[in-house]
């Protein structure tokens, strides 16, 4: 039974993990058919994280009301920041460069993530670098060959790669298409693939700098998680009110421009950063952003059955390069994790010895033989001296 619960404790993170990819891989299709359809992404990120706050926001106060950290004048500073990186830059230009690009696409220039977090985690020394071990080789090497995947991405878009299921539908569809079909020029694409590094970049800093304030909130994750949101809601209404002037972009109904919005809210902020506290708090943010190419999987079979979208091969060799950058990044982790353990092992075994010979030491001592030539001769001396004592009371006792 032990060793199933903590099998099972030890899969929680990576369940957890995979389980978030498929709902940002939701997410990607449903705002994609969203930002198509009209709606402002600036928008799209205010109600999507005033729904996150609302949502989370009571579950933090019943089950976290107790011993709550202060909020001085450093973790504000820590919460305002991670407000403007994930909610407000890392949203928003994703959303604008989804809108220029595709789903898929967006979803590959996303694996760059983990190499990215790798990089910033060495220049704040939560991660260290040995180069002359295979395993820190194989990180930096991994993080080479991913930004030669989003560069190789970025600069060269390819002919066109036909789907089996879908090429009858792309003469007539162009609205869901890879670069957006007929109607996305060239300058269009490679706009959205600068924003979509950007966002990518955002998003990285906000994995290391909520790694920092987990220390602060280790046990109120959902205190922190619904105070990111709001305070990501403010800022986003501050730039939405300076980028949109029409005040009819703020309408929603009962349509997909909801739905995009409610469901980015409740899956993919809300319950997506408080999952990701979680797992970092014990993977650490390496790990955390190690699966999304699950993700580029879900989101390239989804969207070519509801979007017919149109994949081009530049997109498929560049996702294949940084899957394996990324996979050679995460080898490294692994590795180092494991070694990191041995270490521990071998600490605690010194002093499992020194015990066993303090008790063996003991033992000998108390049933020491006097003839016995391999003692030293303080300890000789210190017997030679007890013996006579102890020995003449012992023998007439015998002979009776």
């Amino acid at each position: 039974m032990k060793s199933g619960g903590s099998f099972f404790n030890s899969c929680k993170p990576y369940i957890a993990m995979i389980c978030l990819q498929f709902g940002y891989a939701g997410m990607n299709i449903i705002t994609k058919i969203s930002l198509n359809g009209g709606m402002s992404h600036y928008v799209l990120v205010v109600y999507r994280h005033a729904i996150a706050t609302a949502v989370i926001a009571p579950f933090a106060f019943f089950f976290e009301r107790k011993a709550q950290p202060k909020i001085t004048f450093p973790v504000f500073m820590q919460i305002f920041i991670l407000g403007l990186l994930g909610p407000v830059i890392d949203q928003n230009f994703y959303y604008a460069g989804l809108k220029l690009t595709s789903p898929t696409f967006s979803c590959a220039m996303s694996n760059m993530l983990p190499a990215m977090t790798f990089v910033m985690a060495i220049i704040f020394r939560m991660e260290k670098v040995n180069i002359k071990k295979v395993i820190y080789q194989a990180k930096v090497v991994g993080t080479v060959i991913t930004v030669a995947g989003a560069m190789l991405m970025t600069l060269y878009k390819g002919p066109l790669v036909e789907m089996v299921w879908t090429a009858h539908r792309h003469s007539g569809v162009s609205g869901g298409g890879s670069g957006g079909g007929k109607d996305s020029s060239d300058r269009d694409w490679f706009i959205g693939c600068i924003l979509l590094i950007i966002a990518t970049l955002a998003w990285a800093s906000l994995f290391i700098l909520q790694k920092a304030a987990l220390k602060t909130y280790s046990n109120h994750q959902l205190s922190l998680t619904s105070l990111v949101c709001f305070m990501g809601t403010l800022q986003a209404i501050a730039v939405t009110f300076v980028m949109e002037h029409n005040p009819s972009v703020w309408r929603i109904g009962w349509d997909m421009n909801l739905l995009a919005a409610a469901y980015a809210g409740i899956v993919t902020s809300s319950i997506s950063y408080y999952v990701q506290g979680l797992v970092m708090k014990t993977k650490g943010p390496v790990f955390a952003t190690a699966f999304s190419p699950l993700m580029m999987i879900i989101v390239a079979i989804m969207g070519s059955f509801i979007l017919a979208e149109k994949i081009y091969l530049g997109g498929v060799i560049g996702s294949a390069i940084i899957v394996v950058g990324l996979y050679s990044v995460l080898w490294g982790k692994y590795k180092e994790d494991q070694e990191q353990k041995q270490k521990m092992m071998i600490q605690d075994i010194p002093e499992v010895v020194k015990d066993n010979n303090n008790n063996n030491n003991n033992n000998q001592l108390n049933g020491i033989n006097v003839a016995a030539g391999n003692v030293d001769q303080e300890k000789a001396a210190a017997v030679a001296i007890d013996l006579p004592i102890f020995t003449p009371p012992i023998k007439p006792t015998q002979q009776v």
